[in-house]
């Protein structure tokens, strides 16, 4: 379901889904309970009409461990490949990652593409990939994902019967795909690095400002509460993914406080761990975030799940010690009563909101304007009396609480948040 050359674009600049009739397989391990399953196939259903799938039919097949042929074992690969034939399925969609050799025995054996759920989540991403941060990273992630499983690509040179000498270039340009393959994704990984450097650089410049990210499973509200918060113009749809790359705007929540909001990709289960590598430019707005916006859908049947999983993801960045506001979104959207109430006693210290509705949105501005001036600094710098420019900076960042000249310097008691005396500090080469 790649996007391939001469596909045409529409109006909007998107282009069309391509619609295909489409079978999904969840895979039912003896060890989960069933509701946990249909929720994975439901998600997975979701993600494929994001991709522009026709959804014919989904399936479910039992297993206590992994066929390593096929995943699923010969009688339910005859059994599926009966339905294939019945309904005219084109494409077949895992939930599960499959390897290379199982989704080429699959397709010899239904005559049909499989894609499994990486592949399925890395197209997404190529169809919303608008900017050249975003499509360097998505085809990084592709490439890499490519790469193990070119063996296949020319195994019909190897099959053909009274070709002297066709097995031999079927090898070569094997090797020549691969090699070629390797070369472009070093050269992404080299655009990559200098992105992120560049990042770094522009990053650095904002040391003074109180840094907030948002974070949480995908389709939560994340660009809606972006927007809501600073009016950015973040674009919204209800679908997976409808963002990717990160939207940085400032909300001012005192007269000399400055918040940095960002929001980031959405996370969500199995998310491929090449995305999640390749992406690391994006992410580093995570990592380099002063307190992060937990958001997280309270009208979604499986939110905790959810919750969790963003928590393992921000975990192996490396940030489950950055302090964080959780934010329960939507909850116009809670049909049952009882699920806020039983979610507000077990979290106390959480916010309740609805970014679409404005629901408690001060509230939760306020709280950010608490944190962000609850850490002030007082003390002494020592400037040029020339530099008014930065005398006039100081002024507007923080207060003057009295001023001296002594020799040739101008000798500052000043009040100001911790964020940019640091930044202050460090600009002015004073520990």
């Amino acid at each position: 379901m790649g996007r391939s050359k001469g596909i045409p674009v529409g109006s909007d600049g998107r282009i069309p889904p391509v619609s295909e009739r489409s079978l999904l397989v969840g895979v039912w391990w003896t060890r989960e309970p069933e509701w946990r399953v249909r929720d994975y196939l439901d998600e997975l259903a979701l993600l494929a009409r994001t991709a522009g799938a026709q959804i014919v039919a989904n399936e479910l097949a039992r297993r206590a461990a992994a066929d390593p042929a096929t995943l699923l074992g010969r009688g339910k690969v005859k059994q599926l490949g009966e339905l294939i034939e019945e309904e005219g399925i084109e494409l077949v969609i895992f939930d599960e990652d499959l390897s290379p050799a199982q989704a080429r025995n699959l397709e010899e054996t239904w005559q049909r593409r499989v894609v499994d759920r990486s592949g399925l989540i890395l197209d997404i991403f190529a169809r919303r990939a608008r900017t050249r941060e975003a499509c360097t990273q998505v085809e990084l992630a592709q490439l890499q994902y490519l790469l193990p499983r070119l063996a296949g690509a020319w195994r019909h040179l190897e099959r053909q019967r009274g070709g002297i000498g066709l097995r031999g270039p079927g090898e070569t340009q094997l090797e020549t795909d691969r090699r070629l393959v390797r070369k472009r994704i070093q050269t992404l990984q080299r655009e990559l690095e200098h992105i992120e450097r560049t990042r770094k650089t522009r990053t650095a410049k904002r040391d003074d400002c109180f840094r907030v990210a948002l974070v949480g499973y995908t389709n939560v509200g994340k660009s809606t509460l972006m927007n809501a918060l600073t009016q950015a113009g973040v674009y919204e749809e209800d679908f997976l993914f409808a963002t990717l790359d990160s939207t940085t705007r400032a909300r001012k929540l005192a007269p000399k406080v400055t918040a940095l909001l960002t929001d980031t990709v959405g996370f969500i289960r199995k998310l491929p761990p090449q995305l999640i590598a390749s992406f690391r430019s994006t992410l580093g707005e995570v990592v380099e975030a002063d307190y992060l916006l937990h958001l997280v859908d309270i009208s979604h049947p499986a939110h905790v799940e959810q919750m969790e999983t963003v928590e393992r993801v921000l975990a192996d960045m490396g940030v489950q010690d950055t302090p964080q506001i959780l934010v329960f979104n939507k909850v116009d959207a809670v049909e049952d009563s009882e699920v806020l109430q039983t979610t507000k006693a077990r979290y106390p210290d959480a916010e309740f909101i609805s970014a679409k509705r404005h629901i408690r949105l001060e509230h939760l501005l306020k709280r950010l304007q608490t944190i962000a001036t609850v850490d002030y600094w007082e003390g002494t710098f020592s400037i040029d009396p020339e530099e008014g420019q930065l005398l006039a900076e100081i002024h507007q960042r923080g207060e003057i609480l009295s001023q001296r000249v002594y020799g040739r310097k101008l000798r500052l008691r000043v009040r100001m948040p911790e964020n940019y005396a640091r930044h202050l500090r460090n600009r002015l080469g004073l520990k």
